[in-house]
């Protein structure tokens, strides 16, 4: 049986990151009182996690009619600027994600599952994680994470307009510019 990390509702839910734009390690952390939990993640899984929350919110005001009170956008009350509560204790690395929307209770359900090295057999076996970080957001709450993790995401290093590489401070060697070392427009 699996361990549980259950929020629902969390008392706050972020995306967020620690260190310098080009060695950041990406969070999401949920808190409810003095219980908090911290797993790791990729940038791009952030992104694809906020990204699929959007479109489900947008999928359920669509298809309930209004029958259902879904905010077109992230409520401003909110609004969450706070960095990352202290200690960051990383529960696990995510791996497997999962999105659904429980209509019974009109809630978000995202559940992480630990990155595992398996192998194909281990995979046919189906085996049972051993631990799940479990968070039910009502929609406001869910579009107010999306917002924030765009946030968080757009604060790394800037784009190349050429290659879409990130351009280090010190600048990066192009491929699409036939290596010109381009910079940092900042």
């Amino acid at each position: 049986m699996p361990v549980i990390h259950e929020f629902d509702p969390p008392e706050r839910f972020v995306a967020g990151t620690v260190g310098e734009p080009g060695a950041r390690t990406f969070f999401l952390q949920a808190r409810t009182g003095p219980r908090m939990v911290s797993v790791a993640l990729e940038k791009q899984q952030v992104a694809v996690l906020a990204e699929r929350i959007d479109e489900l919110l947008d999928e359920v005001m669509a298809s309930t009619s209004g029958e259902t009170l879904i905010p077109a956008v992230a409520p401003v009350v909110l609004d969450d600027s706070e960095p990352l509560e202290q200690p960051i204790d990383e529960q696990f690395r995510a791996g497997t994600m999962t999105l659904s929307w429980d209509p019974g209770i009109a809630r978000v359900v995202i559940e992480v599952f630990p990155l595992t090295d398996t192998t194909e057999d281990e995979e046919e076996a189906e085996a049972e994680p051993e631990e799940v970080f479990r968070v039910r957001l009502e929609a406001g709450p869910a579009r107010a994470f999306v917002k924030r993790a765009g946030l968080v995401i757009d604060a790394g290093r800037p784009d190349c307009p050429f290659c879409g590489n990130p351009i280090d401070p010190e600048g990066h060697l192009c491929v699409r510019a036939n290596g010109f070392r381009r910079r940092d427009p900042a």
